[in-house]
C-alpha cells in the first residue's frame, strides 16, 4: 500500500480515539476505507455529538472491548499513545495483519515533503523555530506531530510543493515503515519513556527509524555534543550534518566568536545571526536554535531569513515560558518538562534562588541526577502528584530536605507565593508526565499560568 488508491474498501482498525485517532479515522473514510475504531475507554467518555458523527460516515466501533478476529482487519493503525505490546496487538502481528502508526499511514496518503524533528528534549521548541523560519520564506508549511497538530490532518490535503514541518516522538516513530522525510534531526537522547521502550538501547532504536528510509539524497542533522545521540548516525545512509555549541567543526552548523555559523565545506563558513539575536533563555535554547539553523539551511532556505527568523523567534508555550513578575519575582512555567532532563535544563537556565514545582507520574525514572541538581540552585521544592515521593526519596539521599508537599497546583503557586522574596523565581518544572492529574502538560501548564494570573487579583 503506498498510495491513496490501495486504501478503498481496505479494512482498518484504528486504535485510539484521542486527537490522533480521530483524525486518522476520519482521513481513511474519505479515502473509501472501512474504518473500525478500538479505544479502552467507554462510549460515555466520549463526545456523543462525535460518535454520532463517526457512524454516520460508516465507522464501527470497538468502545471498552476489542475485536477478537482481529486476522479480519487489513490494517492496524495506532495512536502514539497505544503501546504495540498490547496483547490483540501482538495477535494482529502474529497472524499475518501489518500495524503501522498515524505518521507512517499520513506519509503514504500524502504527497508533502517532510521535515521530522526528534529528540529527548527541544522537539517543540525547534519545529517550533523551523516552522517559523518556513513560512518567512514563503514555503506552504504545517507544523505538525507531536506538537499537537495529528500529522495525517494536514497530510492528507497536501500538495507536492509543500512542507509538514513534523515533531516525531519515540512512539510515533516506532510505527514507521517507509516514512522518509527529506530532512531528519535527532537533538538529543536521554533517559525517557523506558516504561514503554523498557531500555535505552530500545529507545535509541525507535529514535533513529527517522532516518532509516532515508538515501544519499535528504540530510539527518545531529547533536555532535551528545555521545550516545551522534552514534545513532552511524548506520545512516543520508549525508549527516553534526551540529554543535561545544566545538568548531569542518562540516555542520556551529557557534563561533559569538556567532551562528554554517560550514558548508572546510574553510568555508556563512554567518547566521549573532547569538546575541537569540531571544529564548538557556544553553539547551543555542542548542535548539543552532539545530534549527541547520535544518532550515540544508532544506535550502537563504541564511538571511533563517537569521531573520532565529531574531524574531520569542518561543514556545509551556517551555520555559514567562509568565510574569509579581513583586520583584519571576514566573515560568516549565510543563512540558516531563523528564528529568528536561527539568535539569531549565533549572540551569534560570540562574539561582528557584522555588521549584515538580512531580507527577514519574514514568519510571530515576531521580538521582535530578535531585543533585537542586543543592545551590532551588530553595524550596514544592512537590506534587503520585510519584511526588520518588522525588522527595533522591533529594534526601543528597541533603535536599527544603521540601513541602502539596495536593493540588493551587496550592502549589499559593506556598511557592508565600516562600518566594523579591529576586526569586518560581519554576514550574515537573520532570514527570502530568497523566496522574491531568489529560496533558499543557492542561497542567494552563492551570499552573491561571494560578498565577489570580496572584495579582
Amino acid at each position: 500500500m503506498t498510495n491513496r488508491e490501495n486504501l478503498k474498501d481496505t479494512k482498518v482498525l484504528v486504535v485510539g480515539f484521542g486527537k490522533s485517532g480521530i483524525a486518522a479515522a476520519q482521513a481513511l473514510l474519505k479515502l473509501g476505507a472501512k474504518v473500525y475504531i478500538q479505544d479502552s475507554k467507554s462510549e460515555d467518555i466520549f463526545d456523543k455529538n462525535l460518535i454520532t458523527f463517526m457512524r454516520g460516515q460508516g465507522a464501527e466501533f470497538y468502545l471498552n472491548s476489542f475485536p477478537y478476529d482481529m486476522e479480519n482487519f487489513d490494517l492496524l493503525v495506532l495512536s502514539p499513545g497505544v503501546s504495540p505490546e498490547l496483547p490483540f496487538i501482538v495477535d494482529a502481528t502474529d497472524k499475518g495483519v501489518e500495524v503501522v502508526g498515524e505518521l507512517e499511514i499520513a506519509y503514504r496518503i500524502g504527497k508533502g515533503n517532510y521535515i521530522a524533528i526528534t529528540g529527548t528534549n527541544g522537539k517543540t521548541t525547534t519545529t517550533t523555530l523551523v516552522g517559523e523560519i518556513f513560512k518567512l520564506a514563503k514555503r506552504k508549511t504545517s507544523v505538525v506531530g507531536n506538537i499537537g497538530i495529528a500529522v495525517i490532518s494536514a497530510s492528507a490535503e497536501a500538495e507536492e510543493n509543500d512542507w509538514l514541518i513534523t515533531e516525531c516522538s519515540s512512539f510515533q516513530l516506532e510505527t514507521t515503515k517507509y516514512f522518509k522525510p527529506a530532512v531528519s534531526a535527532i537533538l538529543n537522547l536521554t533517559p525517557d519513556h523506558l516504561n514503554r521502550h523498557h531500555t535505552m538501547d530500545a529507545y535509541g532504536k525507535a529514535k533513529a527509524k527517522i532516518f532509516e528510509n532515508q538515501s544519499e539524497d535528504g540530510y539527518l542533522v545531529i547533536n555532535k555534543d551528545d555521545r550516545e545521540c551522534y552514534r545513532l548516525a552511524k548506520d545512516c545512509k543520508a549525508g549527516i550534518v553534526p551540529f554543535s555549541i561545544e566545538e568548531e567543526l569542518n562540516f555542520g552548523a556551529f557557534v563561533k566568536d559569538g556567532k551562528i555559523v554554517i560550514a558548508k565545506e572546510p574553510g568555508y563558513i556563512e554567518e547566521i545571526c549573532d547569538t546575541d539575536d537569540i531571544k529564548i533563555i538557556g544553553r539547551h535554547n543555542l542548542a535548539n536554535v543552532v539545530a534549527a539553523a541547520a535544518i532550515c539551511y540544508f532544506a535550502g532556505i537563504d541564511r538571511e531569513i533563517i537569521g531573520k527568523g532565529i531574531s524574531e523567534f520569542a518561543g514556545v508555550e509551556h517551555r520555559i515560558e514567562f509568565c510574569g513578575e509579581i513583586e520583584g519575582v519571576k514566573y515560568y512555567n516549565d510543563s512540558k518538562g516531563t523528564n528529568t532532563d528536561a527539568a535539569i535544563t531549565a533549572i540551569k537556565a534560570i540562574k539561582e534562588n528557584i522555588i521549584l514545582i515538580a512531580g507527577g507520574d514519574a514514568k519510571q525514572q530515576d531521580f538521582t541526577g535530578f535531585a543533585k541538581e537542586l543543592k545551590g540552585k532551588v530553595k524550596t521544592l514544592i512537590l506534587l502528584g503520585r510519584d511526588a515521593d520518588m522525588i522527595r526519596e533522591a533529594a534526601d539521599r543528597e541533603g535536599f530536605t527544603d521540601y513541602i508537599y502539596c495536593r493540588n497546583m493551587d496550592e502549589c503557586v499559593a506556598k511557592a507565593h508565600e516562600a518566594a522574596k523579591e529576586g526569586d523565581t518560581v519554576l514550574l518544572s515537573p520532570a514527570c508526565a502530568s497523566w496522574d492529574m491531568y489529560d496533558s502538560y499543557e492542561q497542567r501548564g494552563n492551570h499552573f499560568k491561571e494560578n498565577v494570573a489570580r496572584l495579582v487579583e
